[in-house]
């Protein structure tokens, strides 16, 4: 192989989206270089979706263990082994590894060099002992775990998601800093296991959401045990006499015997030598207009490093943005976040898409209307004693704008509403489609249809209907 390499496109980071754009452009006939320093797949296939997913499954099958008496099923503490569990998922993991191997792009016709990339001129990458002259570069290098300066945390062992997969012994007491999504949902998954866990968030715990909506799912997460602490704000760790020990502000000391450090992202930008390519980045990410170009006009760049939602379909979302934009130029496409949906995965699931109810208000005023349902009125839901949740459907008018969803299942129940968002539907359009029976997601049309309630049984319609009777 030459030392030199002329292709139409070179992608920085072999993750979600950067495989994404590798497959599409190559499959369309484009000459494509994939660059990855580390794991095929990224964060989300090795630390973070994927392993995540799987131990939260693990420890769903350990609490049904302890939750049948409901269903005249005696309840029982469930033996767990944990070193099983980390093989269930590194198994898990290596069933899908073929999907993102470097053997599969190859065979798609991509050159794929392991090693790190960096920019050495506009359009020019080395990596590997290899230049790389691209018509166009597309910078997917993901993101890595925030890790805070608190004093005494570089003396003390911790967990980051990416090492906490690695892990085969069931934590005594598992300390977390951080109540995000990620945070939360490896808080439930460790308790469920058998861990005692301590959650330590700084603000207010999935402060993202829909408050209305994360309540329901805190409620449940303390029920099963959980001691999640909100405005604890870490001063100061240090090793402790079981483990690990955290100094609140305000003077509270949590000890425990591990710790995992979840408290946001930071882009991976280091060594890309950013710099000599003209491409402008902050603490955020590299800035790109909605075309999801950088600061230079010939470098794209999509997910986590671009500095927006950090979601694992938000980077598949910007590879077909990307292709388009890159291999035809003449049909440039636009990125926008107003149709993104997220769930995060504790349980009761908690999903959103679009407007939150706080930002209906703040953005429309009187224009926005909030429908609400709870699944204590869906049948499904109280034959699996899955009650604890709610849709509520936020329109401009009649217009579906946004959707907030707790309770189980709410992943698989929002899809129509990210539908209806993404294509601008009405609430009709939800209202007037047969559910099947029993289903939790006849609860969606059942929120639709508070939209008609007030105008189907006012004192007019029965108006109406005493005259019509009049008349035979």
């Amino acid at each position: 192989m030459s030392d030199t390499l002329n292709v139409d496109l070179c992608i920085i980071g072999a993750g979600s989206g950067g495989l994404s754009v590798a497959a599409g452009a190559a499959q369309m006939g484009a000459s494509v270089v994939l660059i990855e320093k580390h794991k095929m797949g990224g964060d989300c296939l090795n630390y973070g979706c994927v392993p995540s997913k799987a131990l939260l499954a693990a420890g769903k099958h350990a609490q049904a263990h302890r939750s049948g008496v409901a269903f005249g099923v005696a309840a029982h503490e469930p033996e767990v082994d944990f070193a099983a569990v980390n093989a269930h998922v590194k198994s898990v993991i290596a069933t899908i590894e073929p999907h993102d191997s470097v053997e599969r792009f190859e065979e798609l016709g991509c050159t794929v060099i392991q090693d790190a990339g960096r920019f050495v001129g506009p359009r020019t990458v080395e990596a590997g002992g290899k230049t790389i002259k691209a018509r166009r570069v597309v910078i997917s290098t993901g993101s890595s775990p925030f890790v805070p300066p608190i004093p005494g945390l570089e003396d003390t062992p911790y967990f980051t998601n990416e090492t906490i997969f690695d892990n085969t012994e069931l934590p005594g007491h598992l300390i977390v800093v951080g109540g995000g999504p990620i945070g939360m949902e490896m808080a439930q998954a460790h308790r469920r296991l058998g861990s005692q866990v301590t959650v330590l968030e700084g603000a207010k715990a999935l402060g993202k959401d829909d408050p209305e909506i994360t309540a329901i799912a805190l409620k449940n997460l303390r029920a099963e045990g959980l001691d999640i602490r909100e405005e604890a704000l870490a001063e100061k760790v240090e090793k402790g006499g079981t483990g690990v020990r955290v100094h609140l502000k305000g003077g509270d000391v949590v000890e425990g015997t591990h710790l995992l450090m979840a408290v946001g992202r930071k882009p991976n930008v280091d060594g890309l030598d950013l710099e000599k390519a003209g491409i402008e980045y902050d603490r955020r990410g590299i800035k790109v207009d909605d075309k999801l170009i950088t600061t230079n006009r010939k470098v794209f760049a999509i997910g986590d490093v671009a500095g927006g939602l950090q979601f694992t379909h938000v980077a598949g979302y910007h590879a077909g943005i990307v292709v388009r934009n890159a291999l035809f130029q003449m049909f440039w496409a636009k990125a926008t976040t107003a149709h993104i949906p997220w769930v995060t995965y504790v349980d009761p699931e908690i999903a959103q898409v679009g407007l939150t109810e706080a930002q209906a208000v703040e953005k429309l005023g009187s224009k926005a209307t909030i429908l609400r349902w709870s699944m204590d009125e869906n049948d499904r839901a109280q034959a699996e004693r899955a009650t604890n949740g709610l849709v509520k459907v936020i329109l401009d008018g009649q217009r579906i704008v946004g959707a907030s969803i707790v309770g189980k299942g709410a992943g698989d129940m929002l899809q129509i509403f990210a539908y209806a968002v993404a294509n601008k539907q009405k609430i009709g359009s939800i209202a007037a489609y047969v559910a099947p029976y029993p289903t939790l997601g006849e609860a969606a049309k059942r929120a639709a249809g508070q939209y008609y309630t007030p105008k189907l049984f006012s004192d007019r319609t029965r108006s109406i209907v005493r005259f019509l009777s009049k008349f035979g």
